[in-house]
């Protein structure tokens, strides 16, 4: 039997007030595509929550430019869906953080790019996004609102990520999520600044120690990097190196964890024309809600069936011996392969074959 997924990002519009670089729905300031109605957007709601119990994630664009934002959480509140928001955090106010505890927001997450101003910014492609960040993250903490970070890496800012990582505990983020891009949308002019495979590795190895640190502390802020399958190979290899047993740091938000690339196994993208993606990366539809139920595009598309069959990978991760907990990037294969079943191309492929 297929269980419902776990968690669903939900795109409520495509508008959006900044223009970053690495935008995966490639947001403009203008409305370019109509946004659903209300109505339309509270019967999704109601099929979610006919499925199953999953967390969803509001996003876009910019969700806060949507005038009905708080009713559509309200509805999903209402049916007993963990509801949570994704924002850049530039517009938040004090009445916009008291209208998300209203209304029922479990959970928000806050971007930030960068240690510092010069680099966030430049992600963002807007001066005084930085501070924006750091104000939105105040008055989420002032307000009761429990936040966690997102934060994006290419070649012009990994460098940062330890400081990073340490901002955003200092700015009282519950989590820490550590993306590494997926060139998708306007991301797909950023082939030449995309972190090199060899630095990939480096950064993943990085972070499992930055976890084990941080996992002893008193007040420990959860971490996860994402986009990032390999993470879960590095952590098998060195964990029963190291003779761990525990299991990693789960988080009640989070995708699911404990297994790399879990694009349409646990997770999905319903975008604002209804077309459900395997995650916020993959371009290609499994089907649209206007034309099919959300349970029978789940359990049948023949797209997500392939995606949940490792048996079919092809190349370096389909002999990989950690192809059930890795599984490589399947967005990622599809943008710089071509294939959704190839290889991984950012994967230290010798080290995931032969060990």
């Amino acid at each position: 039997m297929i269980s419902g997924p776990r968690w669903i990002a939900m795109e409520v519009t495509r508008r959006c007030n900044l223009r970053c670089v690495h935008c995966r729905s490639s947001s403009e300031s203008e409305i370019v595509r109509q946004p659903f109605s209300t109505a339309h957007g509270e019967g999704l709601l109601d099929q979610i929550a006919e499925y199953g119990d999953p967390v969803v994630v509001l996003t876009g664009g910019e969700p806060l430019l949507r005038d009905d934002l708080f009713d559509l959480i309200q509805h999903g509140s209402d049916r007993g869906l963990r509801m949570c928001l994704a924002t850049n955090g530039s517009l938040l106010t004090t009445e916009t953080v008291r209208a998300m505890r209203a209304s029922g927001v479990r959970m928000v997450s806050l971007s930030l790019d960068g240690a510092d101003a010069a680099a966030h910014d430049d992600f963002r492609q807007q001066e005084g996004s930085f501070e924006a960040t750091l104000r939105a993250a105040v008055l989420l903490r002032e307000g009761g609102q429990p936040f966690l970070v997102n934060s994006s890496f290419s070649r012009h800012n990994e460098s940062q990520a330890p400081a990073v990582k340490r901002l955003a505990k200092e700015i009282g983020a519950v989590a820490w999520y550590m993306f590494l891009i997926v060139p998708t949308g306007r991301a797909q002019e950023l082939l030449d600044e995309l972190v090199s495979r060899e630095r990939y590795e480096e950064l993943l190895q990085w972070h499992y120690d930055a976890e084990r640190e941080e996992s002893e502390c008193e007040e420990a802020m959860l971490m996860r990097p994402t986009c990032a399958p390999h993470y879960y190979r590095i952590w098998h290899q060195r964990a029963s190196a190291e003779g761990r047993t525990h299991e990693r740091q789960s988080l009640l938000f989070s995708t699911g964890g404990g297994k790399g690339c879990i694009a349409g196994q646990r997770i999905a993208l319903i975008d604002v024309d209804g077309d459900v993606r395997p995650c916020s990366y993959f371009p290609l539809s499994a089907g649209n809600v206007r034309e099919q139920p959300l349970k029978e595009i789940w359990e049948h598309a023949p797209l997500l069936l392939a995606l949940r069959d490792p048996e079919r990978l092809r190349g370096a991760c389909g002999a990989c011996r950690y192809k059930h907990v890795c599984g490589g990037c399947r967005a990622r294969a599809y943008h710089l392969e071509g294939d959704y079943l190839a290889a991984d191309p950012m994967c230290d492929r010798g080290r995931g074959v032969s060990e």
